[in-house]
Order: C-alpha cells, then sequence, then structure tokens
C-alpha cells in the first residue's frame, strides 16, 4: 500500500527537546560514561573560571544517594540580569537554550574548555532536577529546573539570601527516564577525575566530599608543581622503570600561538602512553596536539642521532622504534579549540600540529645535548627497540600470511569453522581443552557459531619476546582464526568473527587461563577489546534441581542464593568438575544458545587504563613482589583455596 509524506510528516524539535530525544549526540550515550560527562561539563565550566584567573577554588560533593552531585567555585558567577531582547535572565538563558554562553566572542574567556555553549543546558536538559545558586553582588540567588524546564511557583529566578564573594553553586540528578534507575556516579571515578584537574591547573584547591561513605570522605587536591608531579604519580601508579634510572624528565613550559606544558620521560615499557588535554579538558582520542608531540620528539632523536653519529647500521629505525616506552603528559591551551564532537575527546585544529612540533623538537634536543648520559640510555633504547622489531619481522610476516580472510585452507586444523561468512552474524568461542571442544562442538549452532579447542594454559604474553608469542601454536591458531592479523599492523576490517567467548571452565584454572587469554588481547590485540568484541562465556559451576525445576548457578554465592529462595526444599546439587562433563544439549543450554546464555563483555571505561595496564602487571609481570604482596592481603579473605 502506498505511503504518503507530506508537511504533516515533518517533526520540529524546539528548547531542548533535541537532546532528551538523542542524548548520544551531546554525551557519547547514556551508559556510565555519558552519565559521568554531565558532572565533567559542568565542572568544566567552573575550572574555565580557574584558568582565566578568576576563581582557585572548586568544591564538589557527591550527596549520600549517589545520583545528586553539587559543583561550586568561587568565579565571577553567571550573570543574572535580565537579557532585553529575551526577557529573561541571562542564567534561565545559558541552562534552557542550546548554543548560548559567555565564550564565543572570546572577551571573557581568554581560553576555554566549552566553546559550542551546550553544556550546562544539556546537563539541565537529562536532569530530573538542578537548582543553580549564583552569589553576586552580596546576594545569592537562586532558580530551580525540572527537565530543562523552570520550576517552582515563580519558575523565575529570586533572591534567597545575602552572600559572601561571588560564584556559582550547581546541584543537579541525572534523569532516570534518560539513564536508567541503576547508573550512580562512581566516586573513584569522579577523584580520579578531580586530581587530574588540580595537576593540570596549578594552585587550584579542589575539594571533594563523598558522602556517600559514612562518615563522609573528604579529599583535597592541590599541586604548585602542576604536570611535573602528575607524571611521577603516574610513573609511580605504573610501576615500570624510567630510563636512565633516577630520571626525573623532561619538562617544558611555553608561552604564544598555543600555550604548552610537556612532562616526559622513556620507560622500560613496550608501549606509549600519552595523556593529553586541551583547555583542561582530556582527549582520550588524541589529536593535532598528540600529532605535533609525537612528530617533534621523533625528529629531535632523529637529530641527536645524526649529529653524533649513532644511527644504527644495518636497522631502519621507525618512529614507533623512537616513541616505544615514552609516557608523556601534554596540557595545551588554545584560544578556539576545533573539538570532534561535544564529548571532546579529539582536538582537530590543523595549526596546532605545527606550533606544538615547533616547540617540542628544538627544546627535546636541545635538553639531549645538554643530559648526556639521559640521550645515550635513551638511544640505546631506541636501538634495542629496532634491533627487536627486525628480528620479529619475518615471523609476524609468517603470521600475518597464514591470517586471510577468504583462505580456509589456512586455518588451524581444530577450528570447527561456521557457515556463515559475515563476520557480524558470527561467532568464535575460544574453548579450554579437546573434551570441552567436543561437546561444544555438537552443542554449537553451525550456522554462525565457530569452535577453537585449546589445549592445556597458553603462553603468559606479559613475560615472553615477541619470537615466543610467535612461536607458540595455540595463540597462533587464534591469530589465523581471527584473521585480522596482531600488533600494530593489526587491520580490523579483515576480522572474521565479531563476537569472541572465552569458555573456560569455572574454576581457578579456567579463570587462570582466561587471564591469559586477556592479557594477550589487551597486548597485542587491544583494537579487539576496544570494539568490544571480546567477550567472557559464564558457564554453570552447579546444577542444582529442586523438585521438577532446574537451576544454574556461577558460583558459590549463586548457589547459596538458590538454596536460600527455597529454604526448607529438598534439592539435589551437581558440581562440573569441567565444561568435559556437560552434555552438548546442557552447554548448549546454559553457555552457547543466545537467548538463555549470560556473558560478560571486555571492556576498559574511561580514565580506568592505567589501572588496567597496573593490574595485568602485577599478576602476570616478572615481578613477583606485587603477587606475594596480593597473596598476602588478600588471604584472610579466602574460605576456601581451589588448588
Amino acid at each position: 500500500m502506498a505511503q504518503t509524506y507530506t508537511a504533516k510528516d515533518i517533526t520540529v524539535l524546539e528548547g531542548l527537546e533535541p537532546v532528551r530525544k538523542r542524548p548520544a549526540m551531546y554525551i557519547g550515550g547514556t551508559d556510565k560514561t555519558g552519565y559521568h560527562h554531565l558532572l565533567w561539563e559542568i565542572l568544566d565550566n567552573s575550572i574555565d573560571e580557574v584558568i582565566n584567573h578568576h576563581a582557585d577554588r572548586v568544591d564538589v560533593i557527591l550527596h549520600d544517594d549517589g545520583k545528586s552531585v553539587t559543583v561550586e567555585d568561587n568565579g565571577r558567577g553567571i550573570p543574572i540580569d535580565v537579557i532585553s531582547k529575551y526577557k529573561r535572565s541571562a542564567l534561565e538563558i545559558i541552562l534552557t537554550t542550546l548554543h548560548a554562553g559567555g565564550k564565543f566572542e572570546g572577551k571573557n574567556y581568554a581560553h576555554s574548555g566549552g566553546l559550542h555553549g551546550v553544556g550546562a543546558s544539556v546537563v539541565n536538559a537529562l536532569s530530573e532536577s538542578l537548582v543553580a545558586r549564583v552569589k553576586r553582588d552580596g546576594t545569592l540567588w537562586e532558580q530551580s529546573f525540572k527537565r530543562g524546564k523552570p520550576a517552582g511557583t515563580s519558575a523565575k529566578i529570586k533572591k534567597v539570601g545575602g552572600a559572601r564573594g561571588t560564584g556559582t553553586i550547581i546541584t543537579f540528578t541525572p534523569d532516570e527516564e534518560i539513564f536508567g534507575a541503576k547508573l550512580v556516579f562512581d566516586p573513584e571515578v569522579v577523584s580520579e577525575r578531580l586530581e587530574a584537574k588540580s595537576y593540570l591547573h596549578r594552585g587550584v584547591k579542589i575539594v571533594f566530599r563523598d558522602a556517600t561513605k559514612s562518615p563522609a570522605v573528604v579529599q583535597t587536591f592541590q599541586h604548585e608543581r602542576g604536570i611535573a608531579e602528575y607524571l611521577a604519580k603516574l610513573m609511580k601508579e605504573r610501576g615500570v622503570e624510567e630510563i636512565p634510572k633516577g630520571t626525573t624528565g623532561f619538562y617544558l613550559e611555553r608561552t604564544g600561538d598555543v600555550e604548552l606544558e610537556l612532562a616526559m620521560l622513556w620507560t622500560e615499557a613496550t608501549d606509549e602512553q600519552i595523556k593529553s588535554y586541551v583547555n583542561g579538558v582530556p582527549t582520550s582520542s588524541g589529536g593535532t596536539h598528540d600529532v605535533g608531540l609525537k612528530a617533534g620528539v621523533v625528529k629531535a632523536v632523529r637529530n641527536y642521532m645524526s649529529t653524533h653519529d649513532l644511527s644504527p647500521k644495518g636497522v631502519n629505525v621507525t618512529a614507533e622504534d623512537i616513541r616505544e616506552g615514552m609516557v608523556a603528559i601534554l596540557s595545551v591551551y588554545v584560544a578556539a579549540p576545533q573539538f570532534q564532537g561535544q564529548t571532546k575527546e579529539r582536538l582537530n585544529n590543523p595549526e596546532v600540529q605545527s606550533q606544538v612540533d615547533g616547540a617540542v623538537r628544538p627544546a627535546l634536543e636541545q635538553y639531549l645535548n645538554e643530559n648526556q648520559s639521559v640521550a645515550e640510555a635513551v638511544v640505546a633504547r631506541v636501538i634495542l627497540a629496532s634491533r627487536a622489531r627486525e628480528a620479529s619481522r619475518a615471523a609476524s610476516q609468517a603470521v600475518s600470511r597464514k591470517t586471510a580472510v577468504s583462505h580456509r585452507l589456512n586455518l588451524p586444523g581444530k577450528l570447527a569453522d561456521c557457515a556463515s561468512t559475515n563476520p557480524s552474524d558470527s561467532e568464535l568461542f575460544i574453548v579450554e581443552g579437546d573434551s570441552a571442544g567436543g561437546s561444544a562442538k555438537q552443542g554449537r549452532d553451525r550456522k554462525t557459531q565457530a569452535i577453537l579447542p585449546l589445549r592445556g594454559k597458553v603462553l603468559n604474553t606479559e613475560q615472553a619476546s615477541a619470537s615466543k608469542l610467535i612461536e607458540n601454536k595455540e595463540l597462533g591458531d587464534i591469530i589465523s582464526a581471527l584473521g585480522c592479523g596482531f600488533g600494530p599492523k593489526m587491520d580490523l576490517a579483515r576480522l572474521r568473527y565479531h563476537r569472541i567467548f572465552l569458555l573456560m571452565d569455572a574454576d581457578a584454572d579456567g579463570h587462570h587461563i582466561a587471564t591469559l587469554l586477556l592479557t594477550f588481547f589487551y597486548r597485542h590485540m587491544k583494537p579487539l577489546i576496544d570494539a568490544r568484541h571480546v567477550y567472557l562465556a559464564q558457564p554453570p559451576l552447579y546444577r542444582i534441581d529442586i523438585g521438577k525445576e532446574t537451576y544454574w548457578a556461577l558460583d558459590d554465592l549463586e548457589r547459596d542464593r538458590v538454596l536460600a529462595d527455597h529454604a526448607g526444599k529438598k534439592s539435589s546439587i551437581t558440581r562440573f568438575k569441567g565444561l568435559g562433563e556437560m552434555s552438548p544439549e546442557i552447554l548448549k543450554q546454559t553457555t552457547l544458545d543466545p537467548k538463555r546464555r549470560t556473558s560478560l563483555r571486555v571492556s576498559i571505561h574511561d580514565g580506568d587504563e592505567l589501572e588496567t595496564d597496573q593490574v595485568i602487571g602485577e599478576l602476570l609481570g616478572k615481578d613477583a613482589g606485587a603477587r606475594f604482596r596480593l597473596i598476602q592481603e588478600g588471604a584472610r579473605e579466602v574460605d576456601d583455596l581451589d588448588v
């Protein structure tokens, strides 16, 4: 039947309606990250007052419900006088109108983290309630809002008392209609962001009161040495050794077309880590300032090696070799930043690349020339990285040749592939043991589910060299089956399965194997985790039969909960020693069937990368002391040790 499409079908969203209709456009999503982004928007407004020397203190209160939060600064206070054109106060306009603010002309804010004029209004639109208080001219003003609209009897700004000083106080509660009822603010995430802000803006005092705990916990952050202190903290948390040992690293502060502050050094780690910020806003996806930093560092080191005739014979030193092990914190201030999207995760200003490059290269080259012991240690580390890369290249290429998506003859012999050739429909279950692999092969959906059995525990890639990794048959089979290669040249477009499940026994050995595989994916195939392709299957440890009903329990706690829910009833409990004991039908019913299974998607939340890196290093790294301390600290909490 023909459908009509006329002017009557066109919808115009007015005011803040677009924000509530499509929140992901403004905050990236309605998950934990988007939930916290509301707080970052309000916090950044206060920090903008700090950046422009109008405030030196910010207070953040997380209220006892974990959902309501207050941000207060001692800045100038949002204007409360009426804008004649709209016959409403400036405060109300800012909080209820997209693209309204005082940062467009550049007169009141030389530098700002928000130039779109949508942050505060977006928070208001997505909040169940928001109360704005402003201290100006000795008076405290207040206006309340509900889901983006003025609330209360008068619905206008009103005087509520006297006030000392000036500033803005915003209290808001995210709307459960948008985010659901389960989400709350994570005190650790908030604390980490506030501490980072205190490092980036030397001298500012940031006080965090966490009222979700009893008694409330108060933290005060204030760092006079700025990002130089931040770098020292970062190194301590990572637990890696700087090169050369004992160096405090390279520090640079410049003003001009772009204000820049940089602290960096090299370490023994095999990766590079750059934490970058623009006008105090973290740019997790980098941008032109990151590119400029990398270019400047590479040019400076190359020039030093060339000037002192230190270039190795027969080895081509790449930019990646030079940056391997580099840890850097870069903070820039740009008058008119062009961010990619409202979440501001990437800077796009093309001119900033050359400005950062031009500042870093000569300064770093001078530092290397004036600190010969540091320079020689860095160059030795670069040459070592280049030789290691050359040594593993041939073997790596041999593995890569076997990963072509279209050539099934090159797939591992133990792989029971699925019929589908559409990666988005296809699933790969990496299964512990041939016996379990046999059950999984019989219980799977052959159209979309592939099974790859592994024999025993795989290689610990946290301690192994690249050549050992390539020689390992189990890991080689995984790389070949996935088809996208590994390491720096990994290509997700060639991935053969968009859901990869680690299916291990629900015991200590199974958890160990899963941890080893997660370490391999994190260190050598991290884009799989970033793109959310990796899952942990959740096979049950217990079968509990009560009357005619059957229940499945993942662990002892869930078993005890099921028994408690059916107290007094006769029950029969079966503990599976491994996946191999499950019949194909049971494995399908509990673990393989998409309609009935339970699984955990592996992801790293914003701000958790450092903690993830640290945990993997402690659990699987060469330093056994970290594991010894973990055992000592947790020994009293273990009731039943599975050995």
